[in-house]
């Protein structure tokens, strides 16, 4: 069975709430083999809720609506379903006592109106709340969906859930099981990837394939689903396989691990440690390396040198070498770089100088033009790249970029 979650509230449609349940609901579902294909954040209106389930319930085997459950004229979930359905809803005495029963307990008089919260849809199961006073409800259709209302605050979903769904859905569901592959990968665009590995990925519909981009950073996960987990770890594998022959060293993370974790388990492997000179990108790459735990073990430390003075009076780049080549430069870059490592005594040392704009760039180096220097035990070098966006995201880029050239230098090491 596929899954679609409806979250419902208002105030999820604002910039102040996250809807938290409907990623522990896909856990949960994902561990039983269900894959969840839709998502909806709903407000409180009763049509458009309405509207909402009808489709979700000619589309998925599972439909769980989360929240309006409550007492209040916007509670309109068990409304919209009962809609949907077409069934009306029955008060049920028993249920309005264990609510008075709650409020009595608290001592506190029940309002009139949460009376709302003792009606139940047709042919639906009352799910009992032992943490708040909304009900879940329950129901398997005549076609064989399943439908499940829960309460909105997370404790309460969680409880309901754990305690009267999860067993009820494995009693219904076939064994499933899904394995994931994960791949992370730098130094190559969104477009670029999949023009490279779609004409295999796109030979299955079993494991499924999802590419997600963010700059400089390309998500692959792969989904298999089969009855036993050996089989569906076996489906994932042969398609994960076929596309990292493809992409080679390009691939820097197989964990889902972020570049500068990988970036610091290569350098205490080897023992070294990495220095940096920034220019551009202003102390960016450096807050990346010391944003992991643990990586005072291999972060040397390092110089924002934003100014030309500052490349000279902190990392000793000649004044007429920049006067030469301007500060933008392979020659400057390299000279950061090899800077930065002899006053720190790192293994290793980075640096970043280019034009992030939106002012600045020559007719030769225009805004994006950046270049990044490493100076290692071996050699000195730099690499010119030209990056597109706005400043914010030339100088992730940028920060990326340095990263994974040094990573790509410790695994040649």
């Amino acid at each position: 069975m596929n899954a679609e979650i409806i979250a419902v509230g208002s105030e999820m449609l604002t910039p102040d709430k996250v809807d938290t349940n409907s990623l522990w609901l896909t856990e949960q579902l994902n561990l039983l083999g269900v894959e969840v294909v839709a998502k909806a954040v709903i407000g409180d209106d009763r049509e458009r809720l309405r509207e909402a389930v009808a489709g979700a319930l000619l589309r998925s085997g599972i439909v769980i609506l989360t929240g309006g459950l409550g007492p209040t004229e916007d509670d309109v979930t068990r409304d919209a379903v009962a809609l949907a359905l077409n069934r009306p809803q029955v008060y049920r005495q028993e249920l309005c006592d264990a609510i008075a029963a709650r409020f009595a307990r608290m001592k506190r008089q029940m309002a009139e109106n949460n009376r709302r919260q003792a009606y139940l849809i047709e042919g639906f199961e009352a799910l009992d709340n032992d943490r708040g006073t909304a009900p879940g409800q329950w129901t398997v259709t005549p076609s064989g969906t399943v439908i499940m209302l829960l309460p909105g605050p997370p404790n309460e979903l969680k409880a309901v859930f754990l305690r009267h769904c999860l067993d009820r859905l494995r009693a219904i569901l076939p064994p499933l099981h899904i394995a994931t592959v994960h791949y992370r990968v730098a130094g190559m665009g969104e477009s670029d990837l999949d023009q490279l590995i779609a004409p295999v990925y796109t030979r299955y519909t079993n494991p499924a394939t999802t590419i997600l981009a963010s700059p400089g950073d390309v998500h692959i996960h792969l989904r298999a689903r089969a009855g036993e987990a050996a089989k569906a770890r076996e489906l994932a594998e042969e398609l994960g396989g076929q596309i990292a022959a493809l992409l080679g060293d390009r691939i820097y993370s197989r964990d889902g691990s972020d570049l500068e974790t990988v970036v610091g388990r290569l350098l205490k492997e080897r023992s070294a440690t990495v220095a940096v000179a920034e220019s551009c990108t202003g102390g960016l790459l450096g807050a990346r390396f010391t944003s992991v735990a643990g990586s005072s073990a291999y972060f040397a430390g390092g110089f924002i040198t934003y100014t030309n003075r500052l490349k000279t009076l902190l990392v000793g780049v000649p004044e007429e070498l920049i006067a030469e080549h301007s500060e933008v430069s392979e020659p400057v870059a390299m000279a950061m770089a090899a800077g930065a490592r002899q006053r720190l005594g790192s293994t290793y040392a980075l640096s970043v100088t280019g034009y992030a704009g939106p002012d600045g760039g020559t007719d030769q180096n225009p805004v994006g033009t950046v270049f990044i220097g490493i100076a290692g035990p071996a050699d000195v070098r730099a690499r010119r790249v030209h990056l597109f966006g706005g400043r914010e995201r030339i100088r992730s880029m940028a920060s990326t970029t340095a990263l994974d050239l040094l990573r790509r230098s410790l695994l040649s090491s």
